[in-house]
């Protein structure tokens, strides 16, 4: 596991936090340290310093780090104030009432998508995403329309870094393959997930985009191979792209902060 080289004792303490994070349960200091690049002294002092800011939090019982209530109150904080789900939440409710499917809001997280939000259909399905998980952008529909109407650099560098792992028989399992799919998928205006991260498993999916064309997230329809099939799934491409439309209009009246003027205009 690379740690974080050029962003000094931050980015080593938030490496170290992830990693944290990534175990998906308390975790002790020597499973920790069998994982880490950094020596056992530098470690430990790191872990010590975000226990003491409540960015861990540790069990003298169990011997076991997890992450911390301040994270919790930081990330309801992002939660409000960094994604779409706040803003969509009426919209979503109205598109989950009307398709009676399940709907997923989804944002761009890096290389991979996370899910901020979802509406269970009236029989809800077991499935991976809920709000707040993290998938693969390679195999997921929301994943490939956001990547497809991402620009050019930062396409290369999302599609350099996914793992292609064959999840079904359906996964695509190269670049070429990918790259092909979001050509489509650019020009039709949005994308499917044809059982490509779970059997049985399908989705619609529509970009959320800016007036300037900037992705900010996008949405899904989910439903089953026993309930529905790609064309059904297709007839909800109007009430998608309207929905998608309302929460851009939504973000855009609310401010939503625009990273590319940000980087640009170095504020």
């Amino acid at each position: 596991m690379g740690h974080v080289t050029g962003d000094g004792t931050v980015g080593k303490a938030l490496h170290v936090l992830d990693q944290v994070a990534a175990f998906g349960r308390p975790v002790r200091f020597a499973e920790l340290l069998a994982q880490s690049d950094y020596p056992k002294p530098t470690l430990y002092r790191f872990v010590q310093t975000l226990t003491n800011q409540q960015m861990l939090a540790y069990d003298p019982d169990r011997q076991t780090y997890a992450p911390g209530i301040r994270l919790v109150r930081l990330a309801h904080a992002a939660w409000e104030q960094s994604t779409l789900a706040p803003i969509a939440r009426p919209h979503i409710d109205a598109l989950s009432a009307a398709v009676g499917e399940t709907v997923h809001l989804a944002q761009l997280d890096n290389a991979q998508v996370l899910y901020v939000d979802k509406r269970n259909a009236g029989k809800p399905v077991q499935m991976y995403s809920q709000a707040g998980k993290v998938g693969p952008a390679y195999c997921t529909g929301v994943g490939k329309v956001m990547l497809a109407f991402t620009d050019a650099g930062n396409m290369d560098r999302i599609i350099a870094q996914q793992s292609f792992h064959k999840f079904t028989g359906h996964t695509l399992t190269d670049a070429d393959a990918l790259r092909e799919e979001l050509a489509d998928i650019r020009s039709n205006g949005y994308g499917f997930d044809r059982e490509e991260h779970e059997p049985g498993i399908i989705c619609i999916a529509m970009p959320i985009l800016s007036e300037g064309g900037r992705v900010l997230g996008a949405l899904s329809v989910t439903s089953t191979t026993a309930r529905t099939n790609l064309a059904g799934l297709e007839s909800y491409v109007p009430i998608l792209k309207e929905t998608a439309e309302k929460i851009a209009r939504d973000a855009q009246n609310w401010s939503f902060p625009d990273y590319e003027t940000k980087e640009a205009t170095g504020i």
